[in-house]
This record gives C-alpha cells, sequence and structure tokens, in this order.
C-alpha cells in the first residue's frame, strides 16, 4: 500500500466528514437568519475558492484537511454595518447560538446512522456466537465453558453478533472484577462469572482471546502454499507443500494454531518441524516483526496457505436480514452503543484505566482509512461511520474551543440571562487551546511510535 493510496484514502475519508459538519453550522445558521460570510473545508492557504452572487458567500478549500470552519457575521471579529446589526450571530438569541453550534456534531451522529443504515439494509450470512474453540489454561476453561456454547449476553447485554459482543467486552476495559458470561447450552441458559484484572491493558491483545473463547474456525491443514521472496521462512530452507506439525514442541492441530505462535513471537527463534514427502524436517526460523496501526508488533514467517473452500456447519451459522425500519433502528442503537463506548473510554483514559497510548492522530487514522479502503466498501464505509461518531462525540466535549465548549457559554448565558464575560471565555480559550494542543502532540507522538 503506498503512500498517495493512503492520502487519497484519508482524503475521501476526512473530506465528507468534514464538510457534513461544517454544513451542519453552516444550513442552521442560514435558516435562523445569520449571515454566512464563508464556508471553508480545511484550514491554512487557500488552494481554491468562489464566492456565490446570490448570497455573497465565500466558499474554499483550504490546504490542511484536518477540519474546516465557518465564518459568520460577528461583531467581535469586526465591525458590522448598522444594516447587518440583526443578522450577526452575536446578537442572536442563546437558542439559536446554541442550535448553530450543536448543528456540526449532531449532523455527524446522523451521517454515521445513514451509513450504519445502507450496511444494515443488504442480507448477512455470519457467524453466530457459538463457541468455536475453548483455549487451554484461560478463564474460559477455569468456568468450564464449553465448545459450542452460545454467548447470548455479557453483563446483561445481549450479544447477537460477534460484534455486538466484542463491544461488551471493550467496555470493560482496564477494569478489575468480572465479565458475567451467558450462554445458551443444550437448550438451558447458564451464566458464567470469569475474572479480569486491568482488562484489555495490553492493546496486543483482543478481549476473546483474553477471556479464552473465540468464534468458530474451519480446519485447515498447515500446509505451506507458498512462500515470500524476502521473508524469514523461505531463507531458512522452508519449501512449498511443507506440512507444519509443531513447533518449539507444540502440536500445530491446523493453520490457525500456526498462525497464532508465530503471531506472538515476534523476532523470537523458533523450533519448527515440518513433515516434507513424509520426512520430519527440523528448522530454526525467526519471524520478523511487524508493526500494526496501533503499534503492537507481530511476527511474520513469509508462508501462505491455500484452504480451499472452507465449509461451515449450519449450527455456527446465521443469516440477517433486516427491513428497511428494522434496519435503520439498528443504525441507531448502534451509534449510539458506540458513543457510549467513545465517552466511557475518554472517561477511563482521564482516570488512568486505560493507557494514553490509545490516543490516535492522523497518521494513523490515514493509515485505517488506507486499509479499510483496500478491504472494500463496506469495510471504508464501517470505518467512516465510525469517525462520524467519535467526531460527533468529540466535538461535544465541554472543552473551550470545541463545540461543547461553546455550548456550555450558552446554556449559563441562557440560565442567567446574561453572557459569560470575556475574561472568562478568553481563560477559557487558553485552557482549550493547551489541552487540545497537548492531545494532538500526544496522538502525533503516539502515530510516530506505532510507525
Amino acid at each position: 500500500m503506498n503512500a498517495l493510496f493512503i492520502i487519497v484514502a484519508a482524503i475521501f475519508l476526512l473530506g465528507p466528514l468534514i464538510a457534513i459538519h461544517e454544513f451542519g453550522h453552516y444550513w442552521v445558521a442560514r435558516k435562523l437568519g445569520v449571515k454566512v460570510l464563508v464556508y471553508s473545508i480545511g484550514f491554512g492557504p487557500t488552494l481554491l475558492k468562489w464566492t456565490s452572487k446570490k448570497s455573497g458567500i465565500q466558499y474554499q478549500l483550504s490546504a490542511l484537511p484536518l477540519g474546516g470552519y465557518v465564518k459568520m457575521l460577528d461583531e467581535r471579529e469586526g465591525d458590522v454595518a448598522e444594516q447587518d446589526l440583526p443578522y450577526a450571530f452575536n446578537r442572536q438569541a442563546p437558542w439559536k447560538r446554541i442550535a448553530i453550534v450543536a448543528a456540526g456534531p449532531l449532523i455527524n451522529l446522523i451521517f454515521a446512522i445513514l451509513l450504519f443504515w445502507v450496511l444494515f439494509l443488504p442480507a448477512q450470512e455470519q457467524l453466530n456466537t457459538r463457541i468455536g474453540k475453548v483455549l487451554p489454561a484461560s478463564p474460559a476453561a477455569a468456568a468450564q465453558l464449553q465448545v459450542g456454547d452460545k454467548v447470548t449476553a455479557i453483563d446483561g447485554t445481549p450479544t447477537a453478533t460477534w460484534e455486538k459482543l466484542n463491544y461488551a467486552l471493550v467496555d470493560r476495559a482496564g477494569e478489575t472484577g468480572t465479565v458475567q458470561v451467558q450462554v445458551e447450552r443444550q437448550g438451558q441458559v447458564q451464566n458464567f462469572n470469569l475474572p479480569i484484572q486491568n482488562f484489555l491493558k495490553d492493546q496486543s491483545q483482543s478481549p476473546l482471546e483474553i477471556l479464552g473463547f473465540v468464534p468458530y474456525r474451519p480446519v485447515i491443514p498447515a500446509v505451506v502454499h507458498k512462500l515470500s521472496e524476502d521473508g524469514a521462512a523461505i531463507r531458512q530452507g522452508m519449501k512449498e507443500g511443507d506440512r507444519i506439525v509443531a513447533i518449539d514442541g507444540v502440536k500445530m492441530h491446523d493453520w490457525f494454531d500456526v498462525v497464532d505462535k508465530v503471531q506472538k513471537s515476534p523476532e523470537k527463534l523458533l523450533k519448527i518441524d515440518v513433515l516434507r514427502q513424509g520426512q520430519l524436517v527440523q528448522l530454526e526460523v525467526m519471524p520478523q516483526g511487524q508493526r500494526d496501526n496501533m503499534g503492537n508488533v507481530s511476527g511474520v514467517l513469509g508462508v501462505q496457505n491455500n484452504p480451499g473452500k472452507v465449509s461451515i456447519p449450519a449450527e455456527y451459522k446465521q443469516t440477517l436480514q433486516y427491513n428497511p425500519a428494522e434496519a435503520l433502528m439498528m443504525a441507531v442503537d448502534k451509534t449510539g452503543q458506540l458513543s457510549g463506548m467513545i465517552l466511557n473510554s475518554i472517561t477511563k483514559m482521564i482516570r488512568g484505566l486505560i493507557g494514553l497510548e490509545n490516543l490516535s492522530g492522523p497518521i494513523t487514522i490515514a493509515k485505517v482509512a488506507g486499509q479499510s479502503a483496500e478491504m472494500g466498501w463496506q469495510t471504508f464505509i464501517s470505518f467512516m461511520a465510525l469517525m462520524s461518531v467519535s467526531l460527533g462525540i468529540l466535538n461535544l466535549l465541554p472543552i473551550p474551543m470545541l463545540d461543547g465548549g461553546h455550548l456550555v457559554y450558552y446554556f449559563i448565558e441562557a440560565i442567567r440571562g446574561k453572557p459569560v464575560s470575556e475574561q472568562i471565555q478568553l481563560i477559557g480559550l487558553k485552557i482549550g487551546m493547551v489541552l487540545l494542543g497537548s492531545m494532538m502532540l500526544l496522538a502525533l507522538f503516539n502515530d510516530f511510535m506505532r510507525l
């Protein structure tokens, strides 16, 4: 994936989200009679601009596509002609200013609902939440969860899909205690309490791996179909057709066992036993370390498998089909769930339960955008919806400089009957600049560390 593709994918991801956010402010302002002067997508030097002859509004594209702004007529930002005073933003009633400011984040949430609605409309065949494997020496194994158990709820939250199940577990990030897992076993509902400690503190593991149960995975023989020319395996003598039977003395039952072991062993010398034309051959191979978008390093051998046509037993499959009304309700529910998860994560980050290394900046976002675009339109749209929710929720935070900070001032004014003093607003502005600047620097630092 080259840099140009990543940049183009990031523009197609962030451009519409920024444009829609600013359009929310712009549209409500015009509907409420406030004069708009400039509608800008991006910050910094102007690349392209034009002025509407009818409205006199200047529309422009700027060089830095990390935000945008809508400039409205305002006495605090320059002289306003006498006849234009009724159209100045600062002359509007508090409820009008609240509506204009809130419109940006809210339209991002509405846009996310629309995107999720589109994704929920087609019929989807996917794995149901029946456990396919219980990992040895895990909380799930200790609690005697079994292969074939169907997980129906986590901590009382229904989990119809693995996605919902994972969201429910991520909600417990940073916590210590127990996770209640409700399963259906042979028609009977049973509850199990699995212990957690500093849950998901280590971002390199998935919540399911930590608890010790995973979805069904078809048995794929651990046979090497293809070798990368610059991979570690080919350099140490591995050949196409080799069947990997053991790694460091541990038997490999299928290809997934090999992948799990290798990914967890970056830059570690492994003793690999392969079966080659009926003969056992012992190799020593060190998987290369490969860093993902979140900075986690996993091992790579440089081998590929050819699973052929994979068959999944009927008891592990489900088909989800929603009519337009049901799909809309699902989209609203998912947007609400993600919003709550984001707010919960921010709260836990402030409390120190989740590490600040989880903050991501524009570089990570651009890389993920590129990867999701490569995986297909549905994955890309899903990531765009997630980013739209994030943009909406983050802008509603009560931090000066953000929309949420302005909303706090206007609500106070509506209650008191007079505006917050300019001195307090100036102090808030400085605090907001420090907070946002610090967050951006930390996010960029995390991005560079992941590189």
